[in-house]
């Protein structure tokens, strides 16, 4: 009997380590994961259903530093190469994109565009519902002078709060209202103020979009806290750097008035300005 007892309480201290060792691994095992991405790829390499791909809300953000790429994070990062999302292109070439969002019409795109077009440089802005339907003679002008009108949703709202039904409907009904009125179909996607989540990019990205989002930008929207042309030009200056995606906003009287500078000092430092149809290639 004492036998028995003994192999028994062997078999048990030998059960119990097995038990903890496959816990200890499962353990470590989620802990590499972090928070890069919840949802492992299927077998076939589809897309896993909506409702499996993470939905919570992030704030598109980084670490600036002068003349060299921001520093992002890992989940940002895998982010950007799962749901063909661009925040900057080719960091080898002294390549520029400028770009403005234009939730609404504060009087200055006017300039905008006449500082683009005296200087030959491409750009691309991103449009609400209300815009396209109340700036026509500005949208057609951004588009015969050959710049991409981005799809900046119709209402402006925080995509991840949303259902994918709503998302979809965003996007969809502002490209379709750009399609009769322009006769021009929406390729890039600019989330409003830069809110995403996995399962908004993954539905942008099924809908045939690229998310672009942005490597420079500072606090230019607040139109009660212009500081001047010259204010403008030392925020975005001292922080361009190779493949850069610059996001200025078009209300800002700051942004019009240190345009032409800005454009001629980067230029004068050998940048190239491309359209985002350049972008990736």
């Amino acid at each position: 009997m004492y036998v028995k007892k003994t192999f028994n309480m062997k078999g048990m201290n030998i059960m119990k380590k097995i038990i903890l060792t496959v816990l200890c691994s499962a353990i470590l095992l989620s802990g590499c994961t972090g928070n890069v991405s919840t949802i492992a790829p299927a077998s076939d390499g589809a897309r896993p259903p909506y409702e499996q791909i993470n939905g919570e809300g992030s704030g598109w953000g980084f670490v600036r530093k002068k003349g060299e790429p921001p520093e992002i994070t890992a989940a940002q990062r895998e982010a950007m190469q799962s749901y063909d999302c661009y925040y900057i292109d080719n960091t080898n070439e002294k390549t520029l994109y400028l770009t403005f969002d234009e939730g609404y019409e504060n009087g200055y795109t006017s300039k905008i565009l006449d500082v683009l077009e005296e200087t030959q440089t491409p750009a691309a802005f991103f449009v609400t519902g209300p815009y396209l339907e109340n700036q026509q003679e500005l949208v057609k002008r951004m588009i015969d002078n050959g710049h991409v009108v981005g799809n900046h949703t119709v209402n402006h709202l925080n995509l991840p709060k949303q259902s994918v039904e709503t998302v979809q409907k965003e996007l969809d009904d502002l490209n379709k209202k750009c399609e009769e009125m322009y006769g021009v179909t929406m390729k890039y996607m600019r989330p409003p103020e830069g809110e995403y989540s996995e399962r908004v990019l993954a539905v942008a990205q099924d809908m045939g979009y690229k998310t672009v989002l942005w490597s420079f930008a500072y606090k230019d929207w607040d139109i009660n806290m212009q500081q001047g042309a010259e204010h403008a030009f030392k925020q975005v200056t001292p922080y361009l750097h190779n493949g850069a995606i610059l996001l200025l906003h078009a209300v800002s009287s700051d942004n019009a008035n240190a345009l032409e500078d800005i454009i001629n000092y980067a230029k004068g430092e050998g940048y190239v300005f491309k359209s985002l149809d350049e972008l990736g290639q």
